[in-house]
């Protein structure tokens, strides 16, 4: 896997489709190596070697990015394990195990940071706080050289913007994910449609059909498919046709991959998926 010469993210993006493909809080808990419940990533410490590996195996299987294992790696879960002074080596070992792998493989670098669980539409001190735990993440990704940065799994589109914003005054792309559970809206109330205008607003860029973000692990035991959607731009894309199509599996003309899909397809067709529209 020798490493090459890489342009960024937009500039791939403008030259065809990017696949970001993941799946490492579930696979690493199948496989014994991360406790449920928490889901705390303390792995990147304990078993380095295994998250490396992983790593490696998704950009053998197709992607294109190499996303930092920091999912659930911010204060506010490290505090609630009794970690918190785990918090910057845990990400900071994350990313740089990332980087390693991409560097070799020539795949792009993503960090990521992801939704808190506290925060409250009704409490500005929350959005204050969140902001914080954002920031110092996603500095910790700049350190490391990211290419870009993912946002991910936000049920409130609050939350989303707050994380859209810290990682565009980083002058880094942001990806953006929503996480819309049954009832197809945000927790505010916003179709994904209006969300991802939104979004748009705030400073993510417009890469319409170009973006996956798949998670390949057994999500669909659980009764969630996180299948990406690809970027949606400024809802274009009529919102019953959005919804149905990522009801079904990734929308018409989504990038794909042989290995990809072949793992995907056939799998998920009665689970009830958690659908993640995607941003860039």
């Amino acid at each position: 896997m020798a490493g090459v010469t890489t342009d960024g993210l937009l500039e791939r993006l403008a030259a065809g489709p990017v696949i970001c493909a993941e799946g490492y809080l579930f696979e690493l808990e199948r496989r014994g190596y991360l406790q449920a419940g928490a889901f705390v990533p303390e792995v990147v410490l304990e078993h380095p070697e295994i998250v490396a590996g992983l790593h490696e195996e998704f950009v053998h299987a197709g992607s294109d990015v190499v996303e930092a294992f920091t999912y659930y790696a911010h204060r506010e879960k490290l505090r609630l394990i009794g970690k918190e002074d785990a918090l910057e080596s845990i990400n900071r070992q994350a990313l740089a195990i990332a980087a390693d792998v991409a560097r070799r493989t020539g795949s792009l670098l993503a960090g990521d940071i992801c939704n808190t669980n506290v925060y409250d539409a009704a409490d500005a001190a929350s959005a204050a706080g969140v902001r914080t735990m954002f920031e110092e993440q996603v500095a910790w990704a700049v350190d490391a050289g990211a290419d870009f940065i993912v946002g991910e799994t936000f049920s409130w589109g609050e939350e989303a913007l707050l994380a859209t914003e810290v990682i565009r005054q980083t002058g880094l792309p942001a990806v953006i994910t929503l996480a819309i559970h049954r009832e197809p809206v945000t927790r505010e109330g916003w179709t994904p449609a209006e969300a991802c205008r939104r979004l748009e607003d705030a400073g993510a860029d417009k890469h319409p059909r170009r973006f996956a973000k798949r998670r390949t692990a057994d999500l669909h035991r659980r009764g969630e498919v996180a299948l990406g959607g690809q970027a949606l731009a400024g809802g274009k894309l009529a919102e019953a046709d959005l919804l149905g199509d990522l009801l079904d599996g990734p929308l018409e003309g989504a990038p794909r991959t042989d290995r990809f899909e072949a793992r995907l397809h056939g799998k998920h067709a009665s689970a009830r998926p958690m659908i993640s529209p995607v941003l860039v």
